[in-house]
């Protein structure tokens, strides 16, 4: 059923160090935000201040996600 899927992208850095650009998970393996990066990316852990948004808003980890959302992982932005 395609409209249970969660879509997971992965930004600059994020993308070479998970090895993906995007990923899905279907909305019975992902309840949050983090259930999500742990199932694209076999458990790795995430990097330190990593930014995370849910439909173009941005969440923390915790947030809950449902089928048909969009999650994004950016890492931290960092300037002068």
């Amino acid at each position: 059923m395609s409209n249970a899927v969660i879509k997971i992208k992965f930004f600059a850095s994020l993308r070479e160090h998970v090895g993906q650009g995007e990923a899905e998970t279907s909305d019975t393996d992902a309840k949050t935000v983090i259930e999500a990066w742990n199932k694209a990316t076999n458990n790795m852990a995430m990097p330190e201040n990593t930014l995370m948004a849910v439909n173009m808003d941005y969440v923390e980890a915790s947030h809950p996600i449902k089928a048909g959302d969009e999650v994004a992982f950016f890492p931290p932005v960092t300037g002068g």
